[in-house]
């Protein structure tokens, strides 16, 4: 694995790696973001999310406090949390880790009345 901790801006924006075994039970990614890209406000209403800085800089806006990032630091965002990253000069790539979600199941409603 140490492709995705090489030098993050050789690599293309947006991930670079994923956890894809099968019966895991935790999903993981290394996301990389080229200077100045953003990912716009978004939450995840069902799970915390541990992110991992890797190299470069950036911030994060959640909940109304933006927090600088740089390589080394964890940050911890729980499920409802809103959050927007901002790659800084030198772009930046972390890690994300959170609980596997469960495959979408199709299911059968109630019966109908009619």
């Amino acid at each position: 694995m140490h492709h995705v901790l090489a030098d993050h801006t050789a690599l293309p924006p947006g991930p670079s790696w994923r956890l894809a075994e099968p019966g895991r039970q935790l999903d993981a990614n290394v996301v990389n973001l080229a200077a100045g890209h953003t990912i716009e406000t978004h939450a995840e209403p069902d799970l915390d999310v541990l992110v991992v800085i890797l190299s470069g800089t950036g911030c994060v806006e959640t909940n109304g406090t933006t927090l600088t990032l740089t390589a080394g630091e964890l940050l911890w965002l729980p499920r409802g949390s809103t959050r927007k990253l901002t790659a800084g000069a030198r772009g930046l790539a972390y890690l994300t880790g959170h609980q596997r979600r469960s495959g979408l199941q199709i299911g059968f409603g109630p019966p109908s009345s009619g």
